[in-house]
């Protein structure tokens, strides 16, 4: 069965459970379908080593773009600067930007890797491989990372999904050919949490549980009729999104329970609130969140439009940061910040002051997870052009998530037309973790 069809398949089985539980339940499961729920609570054999600490993953994607000359990666004197001004920070020797003041100020706790570098400078090329490790193929649907560590590490949490991404594009997230099993549960909105996860107020309890008995009725027909492994899988994620429906941890999606003085310091904007989630999540036994922030796709006006950026992720990466440290949890999560590629040197004046896609030399972020904050790994040109110390690719990226995690990122998982994959990416880029920014 060709790829195409697995995908098609997948889609109209999750359909087929949606409009069921809308059916019987009263409420939509759909968040739920395809996230990596309690059947996974144990890891891949042989996948587990002893190599890091991280037990948790947060990765903040700047999705279209950061530019990282007014970011992280100043060249102040030179032209290509444009009017950014660099302020000092925690870390010896390191220089941000002075629209992240309050980020300046943890960046002791932050290895800065000035030498990313990707092949890629096509927004969904980039992002394809940032989020899944491999070039986008017409042939095959990669899995993205989270389902990577899900797979390899196992859930924390029984019941909640150990994949969730936050405000993430549905394009670049997903299981791809290991299946709904390992997919992320979808939140669109920091503020809802899981959506169709309530029961209806016009649905009493009495009615609810007897629509539930059913829909197990029913559920029990379908597997005798179909007694596929795929449709038992599906059979599973069913009762699975029940169970999590009726769980005290959905709690964990109450932003509410937080105070208002702290989700002010997050931020109260999307991203802001989505990070906050992360956090909650980390501490529900949530094993790897995505969170999303866009805008950063500057081909006009990139001066303003930085700014404005920086001031949502200012808030609330310096914030998560702080908070996780304040609750004993940053030495066990990983939280990653990276953009599929930087912005030009070269400032495009006839479009408002403005910069183009520049995958040749980037900044990504890591804190926590065993990395030793407070240093520089890599190094650019004078210009920020070209990456002239320690190149590092998404491949290596995502080989130094692993290796916190304590994961073999050499290992193999065939997919079910029999092919080859590892989270490290193809074998060809020879991959490894970036050892030396480990304490």
């Amino acid at each position: 069965m060709s790829s195409s069809q697995n995908f098609t398949d997948e889609f109209s089985r999750r359909e087929f459970l949606r409009d069921a539980s809308r059916k019987f339940l009263g409420v939509s499961l759909a968040p739920m379908l395809g996230g990596s729920l309690a059947s996974q609570v144990f890891a891949e054999k042989t996948s587990v080593t002893k190599t890091g600490c991280a037990t948790n993953v947060i990765f903040l994607n700047m999705a279209g773009g950061m530019s990282h000359l007014d970011t992280f990666d100043l060249k102040p004197g030179q032209d290509v600067q444009g009017p950014v001004k660099g302020i000092p920070t925690t870390a010896d020797g390191l220089q941000i930007a002075s629209y992240l003041p309050r980020t300046a100020e943890i960046m002791r706790e932050v290895c800065t890797i000035h030498s990313m570098q990707s092949k890629q400078g096509d927004h969904d090329q980039a992002s394809y491989i940032l989020h899944k490790g491999y070039e986008q193929l017409g042939t095959i649907v990669h899995p993205a990372i989270g389902s990577w560590v899900n797979r390899l590490k196992g859930t924390e949490n029984g019941t909640l999904p150990g994949y969730i991404a936050v405000n993430s594009p549905a394009n670049m997230i997903g299981a791809g050919w290991m299946g709904a099993k390992f997919a992320p549960a979808v939140v669109t909105n920091p503020e809802k949490g899981l959506e169709g996860t309530a029961r209806h107020p016009s649905v009493s309890e009495e009615d609810f549980e007897r629509r539930l008995s059913l829909a197990d009725a029913v559920n029990q027909r379908f597997h005798r009729e179909n007694p596929s492994p795929n449709a038992k899988n599906f059979g599973t994620l069913f009762d699975e999104a029940v169970r999590v429906m009726k769980s005290e941890d959905l709690a964990a999606f109450d932003l509410t329970k937080e105070t208002p003085a702290l989700r002010n310091r997050y931020g109260r904007d999307a991203f802001g609130q989505g990070c906050l989630l992360a956090r909650r999540l980390v501490e529900h036994g949530v094993r790897f969140t995505e969170v999303t922030l866009g805008g950063w796709d500057t081909h006009y006006d990139n001066f303003t439009a930085v700014q404005a950026r920086c001031q949502i992720l200012d808030s609330a990466y310096s914030t998560l940061i702080t908070d996780l440290k304040e609750r004993g949890l940053l030495n066990s999560t990983l939280v990653v910040l990276s953009s599929e590629f930087g912005r030009t040197p070269d400032i495009q004046k006839e479009h408002r002051n403005g910069r183009s896609h520049h995958p040749g030399a980037f900044t990504s972020l890591l804190a926590g997870g065993g990395v030793k904050g407070g240093q520089i790994y890599g190094k650019t040109d004078e210009h920020a052009r070209t990456v002239t110390e320690n190149p590092v690719t998404f491949h290596d990226l995502n080989s130094t998530i692993a290796h916190s995690l304590g994961l073999n990122h050499t290992k193999v998982i065939h997919s079910p037309s029999n092919r080859p994959f590892r989270m490290a990416g193809p074998d060809k880029e020879d991959a490894g973790p970036v050892i030396e920014i480990f304490g």
